[in-house]
């Protein structure tokens, strides 16, 4: 691979500086860890209040037949799936009888499909690319297919003919001047670049924790984080999909139990699909970036 000069940097402080903890309680030392199986089916009906899915699913191999069942689920799932929608999620049994879904996601087939069909045929340009995997600037972006918050399947051939700001962060970063900071930037650049006219404006923030960042995480971390959804997406999707992306985009991601450590880039991609701008680290000011758009 190529290796610029700001990835040399960051693979020598890697180690070092960008650390963000999952935010996640630790486990009672002598406790097992909970069963988990994975589910299909059909959402019966909805209990936002309650925080409740009733599901009608399929037959979990091994364990208990197809029927239709109560589920505790998150507010954000509870908030993002509605009756007659199928989903894919991870079942978690309780001995008390309040049994959870967790890692729920859409589970069109014809949807899956796409994601799927294009996160090989990256793997596959990615591995063709070789030494040559990382994009220099005047390079075409990747061809990528993934999931928004609103679970809705979204290619990037979405984005010919806008400008696009990219970027990569994860909903549970903790640390103040990593992604919380860099998607406070992107949230500014969004409300600079709509007072300054700048037309065709796309604004794209990659999770780098797909494993945990499902659809409706990202949405509840939208809205959460004052972001407009008019043209502000937030993307997930298969591990193989995003780690393939990293390489492509020169952004350097590892998980070292549940620390991830990670380094910052944001980039400017111009209406023809190339990449015009990057800012490596946190430093980047947002009208900078606005200012590009407008020339």
């Amino acid at each position: 691979m190529k290796t610029p000069v700001f990835l040399t940097a960051a693979l020598l402080v890697l180690t070092g500086a960008a650390g963000c903890r999952r935010a996640e309680a630790p486990a009672a030392a002598a406790a097992p860890a909970p069963a988990r199986y994975p589910l299909t089916g059909e959402v019966v009906s909805v209990n936002a209040q309650r925080k409740v899915l009733v599901v009608q699913h399929d037959e979990i191999k091994g364990f208990m037949p197809a029927m239709t069942m109560e589920f505790g689920v998150s507010a954000a799932d509870a908030a993002a799936f509605h009756a007659g929608q199928r989903i894919r999620a991870v079942l978690i049994p309780s001995t008390q009888g309040d049994w959870r879904l967790e890692q729920i996601w859409p589970d069109d087939r014809a949807a899956a499909a796409a994601v799927a069909a294009q996160a090989a045929a990256l793997r596959q340009d990615t591995l063709i690319r070789g030494n040559a995997a990382y994009r220099e600037i005047g390079e075409a972006m990747p061809d990528f297919t993934l999931y928004d918050q609103e679970g809705r399947v979204v290619s990037s051939g979405r984005f010919r003919g806008k400008q696009v700001m990219l970027n990569f962060i994860f909903s549970r970063c903790p640390v103040a001047n990593m992604c919380p900071a860099s998607t406070a930037k992107m949230v500014a650049v969004q409300r600079l670049a709509r007072e300054a006219g700048v037309k065709n404006l796309e604004l794209v923030s990659i999770t780098l924790d797909p494993a945990y960042d499902t659809p409706a995480v990202l949405k509840e971390y939208a809205a959460t984080h004052g972001i407009d959804p008019a043209n502000f997406s937030l993307l997930t999707g298969p591990e193989s999909a995003i780690k393939d992306l990293l390489t492509q985009f020169g952004v350097i991601a590892e998980f070292d139990g549940n620390l991830l450590k990670h380094t910052l880039s944001t980039l400017l991609i111009g209406p023809d699909g190339r990449i015009r701008h990057r800012a490596d680290g946190s430093a980047w000011e947002p009208p900078d970036f606005v200012e590009k758009m407008s020339r």
